[in-house]
């Protein structure tokens, strides 16, 4: 059976079934082994700096924007989407946190800097879209959240 290029996934595509919650198993084929590696490293460092604090909670933004991850108490810190063999954090960063990220704007590396300058600014803040892989990236992202919220103390 040849399948049309149509129905195969590209890089980048979206998990948009509705009819179920993605489950580790899903999450793992869909990323394959070297993106779900860095997103169960990244949902690991988010359990260790934030023990308890937050509950995750899948999202479906519809048939074009697929599912996602939240993880939110009373602001959200970060919302992972699942991605064909990569995944991308969403992070917002609200007044309080550019002023951060200002102060340190030569610190940060220039890939990340040129994504916070692209990113549009709404009324509650600048909604930045990192990729999180590879690993520098995947650093960028952890740095910029123990930057919004300090890690709790162990």
């Amino acid at each position: 059976m040849i399948l049309s290029t149509a129905t195969l996934p590209q890089i980048g595509d979206r998990i948009t079934g509705n009819s179920t919650l993605p489950d580790d198993g899903a999450i793992r084929e869909w990323l394959g082994s070297e993106a779900y590696g860095q997103w169960t490293e990244l949902r690991t460092w988010i359990d260790t700096s934030y023990p308890g604090v937050f509950a995750p909670d899948w999202l479906y933004g519809g048939k074009n924007r697929g599912w996602s991850l939240r993880f939110k108490k009373t602001k959200a810190l970060t919302t992972l989407v699942p991605e064909y063999r990569r995944f991308s954090a969403i992070v917002v960063m609200g007044r309080a946190e550019r002023e951060k990220f200002e102060e340190r704007r030569y610190f940060w590396r220039p890939q990340l800097v040129r994504a916070y300058d692209g990113a549009k600014t709404y009324i509650d803040g600048k909604w930045l879209t990192l990729p999180a892989s590879p690993k520098e990236e995947l650093q960028d992202v952890t740095e910029l959240l123990a930057m919004k919220r300090p890690p709790l103390p162990r």
